[in-house]
């Protein structure tokens, strides 16, 4: 029987840690996910219009086969930039990839478009260095849903966004984690009401145990944001499982199925939904074929439930546009 993580959060995979920082005057933040010890990652992009740094490296078949740290940042391709206040971070811890006598930290990341969001975007300097170093000196297993780090100023169609997280535990004994940013063009809930779209595979009433929608809406007109290009869902999936850079690959695909369950519309030209996969090789597989199979379901899955999850613990900051899940339904 599956059962979520102690924690149901993406560190219940031994050995990740997670940070956040924020600045509500902006309205924006980073999240930073890492490890003591590098680790094997891929990456799938699905969205129309994304925003990435350093995913090309994630190819199976590029050189570099592990990564130091992954960010999620607000900004746009301003947001990109943390991910130099994260690599510089590291490389001063003595973190990277050994090459010619330097260490150099391989911290792959995407962004959402959270610039008109309500919050003062008119800084003198770009802030996201500065948001990267801190979300990693905040790392920890424990940390903050809803408006927090990335999620801070994201939103849906019809409601708050936010940052989410959600696991689970296999018969198999692998672990499975989602980490997600819900900046999306479409909505999470069914309609008008507080019904999540994700609530078949809800576990342990953690998005409010509302279950399924009685009534939906015509599905063949979706609601979505008036404002155009103001969108983005980004994540990770991760597993204790011993996979390589083709599996991780593979893992994050599946997981974009999670997207599909949760959002509707899901990957439309407008939005830059991207999903990183992550392993930590703990755990040999037992059977490739089956176990991958089993992997993919549990991390769409998962993030299906972490994206409700986002919206559900959202919670109201200054300078919002839009009504949280709680201020609405709650």
């Amino acid at each position: 029987m599956n059962t979520p993580g102690k924690r149901n959060l993406i560190t219940d995979v031994a050995g990740l840690r997670v940070g956040n920082a924020q600045d509500l005057a902006i309205n924006t933040g980073v999240t930073v996910l890492t490890a003591d010890a590098p680790f094997t990652c891929g990456v799938s992009v699905m969205g129309g219009a994304p925003g990435s740094r350093e995913t090309e490296l994630l190819a199976p078949d590029k050189t570099v086969a592990q990564v130091d740290a992954l960010v999620l940042s607000g900004g746009s391709a301003l947001g990109l930039d943390a991910c130099s206040g994260v690599a510089n971070a590291l490389r001063a811890q003595g973190r990277g990839f050994a090459v010619g006598g330097q260490n150099v930290p391989i911290v792959p990341g995407a962004i959402i478009f959270d610039l008109n969001n309500g919050g003062d975007k008119a800084w003198a300097e770009n802030p996201y260095p500065l948001l990267g170093a801190q979300a990693l000196a905040a790392v920890s297993d424990k940390f903050d849903l809803g408006s927090s780090g990335a999620g801070t100023g994201g939103t849906t169609a019809t409601l708050k966004g936010g940052l989410g997280s959600a696991s689970v535990t296999l018969p198999s004994g692998h672990t499975v984690g989602a980490l997600v940013v819900v900046n999306a063009l479409g909505s999470a809930t069914v309609g008008d009401g507080p019904h999540f779209w994700a609530a078949p595979f809800e576990m342990d009433d953690e998005f409010g145990a509302r279950g399924v929608a009685a009534e939906y809406p015509d599905t063949h007109v979706p609601r979505t944001k008036l404002a155009a290009h103001a969108n983005t869902t980004i994540g990770i999936v991760a597993t204790d499982a011993a996979l390589d850079k083709a599996q991780c690959t593979r893992l994050a695909t599946a997981a974009q199925d999670g997207y599909a369950r949760a959002l509707v519309p899901a990957h439309t030209p407008m939005d830059g939904d991207l999903i990183f996969a992550v392993s930590t090789g703990a755990r040999a597989l037992q059977s490739p074929l089956a176990d991958t199979l089993t992997l993919g379901h549990a991390a769409a899955t998962c993030m299906a439930r972490a994206i409700a999850r986002a919206v559900y613990h959202a919670s109201a900051t200054p300078n919002d546009t839009q009504p949280s899940w709680g201020d609405r339904f709650g």
